[in-house]
């Protein structure tokens, strides 16, 4: 009964269209009401679950990544990968997933990098002759890779999730898939440009071309400092995001110079929204899941996914096609805070390391948020390139079926998302 009320009351909130996070709020409180559990005890969890350290790092690269974006980087990054790219036919498509590839690196969001990188290139890839829902599938399954490659906000979120997977190893664990990503969509986008017949790049001015390589090494050298921190050493995760937040600021505002210094104020307002809704969601989510476990769901989840079958390998389908389901109906922080208490142990009873774990669940996480009916990307996406969801959802197709397959890669192949990691010795 106590697992009814706290997941029945949950999907009941969540389908009047209450927010997540009160949603999760809600139903513990109604559960832990009872169960004849002391309400303060939920509090001490909710607050618990933001008394990391670790988690300090999130609002940092938020700060880091909207700094960025508002001073410009995504156009110079567009910029350099028209140089490096641009020339083939469906140079533009390409320079777009390369882009993204880069952004990825400082945003660490895959709705920012729609928001920045497809607000350039989308009416210029129209202005070009692309058609409409190419360019926009283009963007957002391009922008996916912001998640899987580091920094990630998101796996900081899974590491606290999990009880402690290193950061530094899922931040390498993420970098090999993540550009498996890239190239693999790269190579559909050029196998469809020179079936439609798309135009080739337009020539740049060698004179230009040393301005632009050096401005977008300087951005992004950002995601450098951050994961050279990391895995050297010398930084741990908060300590690299403080400083790539220095460094955001002072390329921002002193060597592009852009925008004003004024409009710090609108960037500090925007990053706490977003913090803010991060965090509430954590502390919902601790509650939430302590409760998982006093009612012990994770085992029962896991006994019954392996009764269906002890294989491993259809253990793992298993619980790529739950992870997939639940991607088209929430958005990504909840899931992960959600899903992974869930789904870890069974996981693990497979044979799959939790640093691969991480990587499968926010890529399955990730092709959510370009799936109907509740894919935040794919929604900005349409709005951006003024075309309607169905008629993008069509144009998805080829995109979706690569991105299925680069997941079964990662998912049966340990060594794509821990081959980084293990030769670097991060544990």
């Amino acid at each position: 009964m106590g697992v009814l009320i706290l997941l029945g009351s949950f999907i009941v909130l969540l389908l009047i269209r209450v927010p997540i996070a009160l949603s999760l709020v809600i139903s513990s409180f109604l559960t832990g009401w009872y169960l004849d559990v002391d309400l303060a005890a939920l509090v001490q969890r909710m607050v618990k679950g933001v008394n990391s350290f670790s988690l300090l790092a999130i609002p940092f690269f938020i700060l880091a990544g909207e700094i960025m974006n508002e001073g410009g980087i995504s156009q110079r990054l567009i910029n350099l990968s028209n140089v490096i790219i641009g020339k083939v036919r469906g140079g533009l498509a390409m320079v777009n997933v390369l882009a993204s590839t880069f952004f990825g690196g400082i945003s660490g969001s895959a709705v920012a990098d729609v928001s920045s990188i497809g607000s350039v290139l989308i009416p210029m890839m129209k202005k070009k002759g692309y058609d409409t829902d190419y360019s926009v599938s283009v963007t957002i399954s391009g922008a996916t890779q912001g998640v899987l490659i580091p920094p990630s906000h998101n796996m900081i979120i899974y590491s606290t999730a999990a009880g402690g997977v290193s950061i530094g190893a899922l931040f390498m664990g993420g970098l090999v898939p993540g550009l498996l990503l890239g190239l693999s969509l790269m190579i559909l986008s050029y196998i469809i440009a020179v079936k439609r017949n798309y135009p080739k790049g337009e020539l740049i001015d060698r004179n230009e071309i040393p301005r632009i390589v050096r401005e977008g090494i300087l951005g992004l050298f950002t995601a450098v400092i951050i994961i050279g921190g990391i895995v050297s050493g010398i930084f741990t995760a908060t300590e690299s995001a403080a400083i790539a937040v220095v460094y955001a600021f002072i390329i921002t505002f002193f060597v592009y110079r852009d925008i004003p210094l004024s409009r710090m104020g609108v960037i500090l307002k925007r990053t706490f929204k977003t913090l803010s809704m991060v965090m509430f969601l954590i502390a919902a989510s601790s509650a939430f899941g302590w409760l998982l476990a006093l009612l012990k769901v994770p085992s029962m989840v896991t006994e019954a996914l392996l009764a269906i079958s002890p294989n491993s390998f259809v253990t793992l389908l298993l619980v790529n096609l739950i992870l997939l389901v639940l991607g088209m109906f929430m958005d990504m922080a909840p899931l992960i805070l959600i899903a992974t208490p869930i789904l870890l142990p069974v996981a693990m009873s497979a044979g799959m390391d939790p640093v691969q774990f991480g990587v499968v669940l926010i890529l399955n996480l990730a092709i959510g948020l370009i799936t109907p009916p509740v894919g935040t990307a794919l929604f900005v996406g349409c709005a951006v390139g003024k075309i309607s969801l169905e008629n993008v959802t069509k144009g998805m197709l080829p995109f979706y079926a690569v991105m299925i397959i680069v997941l079964l890669l990662v998912t049966y192949i340990p060594q794509i998302s821990l081959y980084v990691p293990s030769i670097l010795k991060i544990e």
